[in-house]
């Protein structure tokens, strides 16, 4: 398995943490659905050091490398990652939790 993360430094953008959310409510989650070897993909948001980004969990090595949705965070955004970043994922596991889907959690998608 590998895992990828990209991170933005908005402080250059005119794009903020909220306008993102709606972004991701109203168009940015779907595309990743049909992704093939993705197992998980979830947006993260920095509020006070103004950031934003995404890990995302991929089944091998292998896959992460295949033509991905257009990238309209980075569109939005107006420059690419401030760091993207690949790792080798050591172990995983899952414990006990209350929610047993994943898909569709989360502050743009609760409120």
């Amino acid at each position: 398995m590998r895992a990828t993360i990209a991170w933005w430094d908005l402080s250059d953008s005119e794009q903020t943490i909220d306008s993102l959310r709606v972004y991701l409510r109203d168009e940015g989650v779907s595309p990743w659905e049909a992704v093939k070897g993705l197992r998980l993909k979830f947006w993260i948001s920095d509020r006070a050091g103004d950031r934003w980004g995404a890990v995302m969990l991929w089944e091998s090595a292998d896959v992460g490398d295949q033509p991905l949705p257009p990238h309209r965070a980075a569109e939005l955004i107006g420059y690419p990652p401030t760091e993207r970043v690949r790792f080798d994922v050591e172990a995983t596991v899952e414990g006990i939790f209350t929610h047993t889907q994943l898909a569709g959690r989360g502050l743009a998608l609760e409120e």
